[in-house]
């Protein structure tokens, strides 16, 4: 069995070192790139956002006229609806607007404007949640203060309304786990130091749901008609067979 070539390994580990510092150098481009490419994106961002926001205020404009839309998407969207209960339902069916504000530079932060109709909880008629991040990335927030009305004294709270909504008889495992009296959502709103169990809250209703609320909306119609169709399918199946019955 031959010895092996010292002088060859040497070779190869002196190319390999001389490898990895080149690639180094190629990976810091490449980050560098990377960074340029984000900063231009977020420039481009920036710009189309502003863009955006007539069509976003018409939109809003025209969704404040539907009755229940906002408590519809949120019962019909995918995480929130599995948070909510009824305390949160009866409050949320008097919402009829939200508008998403991101700040000038859109890394520092965002705020949420909710809009209600006159209702038995509370006075305010809009609300704001507001989220900042700083350059050192600390997260902030704060919210406007609700004006709770005298709840001993018109003997109502977020578990009892005299206006209902479509889905006020639904029923969630989570109603006996929120302790809130008046909700997941306004547990969400009211908290301000990050402690609550629904901070993804603020993100999915600006990511996602106030970028297309309507799909979530229109989930809700395409379900009752699903539902209908299935329901006339049934009659004509029971009419065949009591004609076969017959025969």
């Amino acid at each position: 069995m031959s010895a092996p070539n010292t002088k060859q390994i040497k070779l190869d580990e002196a190319e390999m070192q001389k490898a990895f510092e080149v690639i180094g150098d190629v990976q810091n481009e490449i980050d560098r790139l990377n960074e340029q490419a984000s900063e231009e994106i977020l420039q481009v961002e920036q710009k189309f956002n502003k863009l955006r926001q007539p069509n976003y205020k018409k939109r809003s404009d025209l969704i404040s006229k539907i009755p229940s839309f906002w408590i519809s998407v949120f019962l019909n969207h995918p995480q929130l609806s599995g948070h909510l209960d009824q305390n949160d339902e009866n409050i949320l069916q008097y919402l009829k607007r939200v508008d998403v504000e991101e700040h000038d530079d859109i890394k520092s932060g965002y705020r949420i404007k909710f809009t209600f109709e006159s209702n038995p909880y509370f006075d305010n008629d809009v609300i704001v949640k507001e989220i900042s991040v700083s350059e050192s990335s600390e997260t902030t927030c704060k919210s406007t203060t609700i004006r709770w009305k005298n709840e001993s004294k018109n003997g109502q709270s977020a578990s009892s309304s005299g206006k209902k909504s479509d889905g006020e008889t639904r029923k969630r495992a989570h109603d006996t786990e929120n302790n809130n009296d008046h909700g997941a959502f306004m547990s969400w709103f009211t908290d301000t130091n990050g402690e609550g169990s629904n901070e993804e809250f603020g993100e999915i209703i600006k990511d996602d749901i106030f970028v297309n609320p309507l799909q979530y909306y229109l989930a809700a119609t395409t379900n009752d008609e699903e539902e209908g169709s299935g329901g006339e399918n049934d009659e004509e199946d029971d009419l065949e067979e009591k004609d076969d019955d017959q025969e």
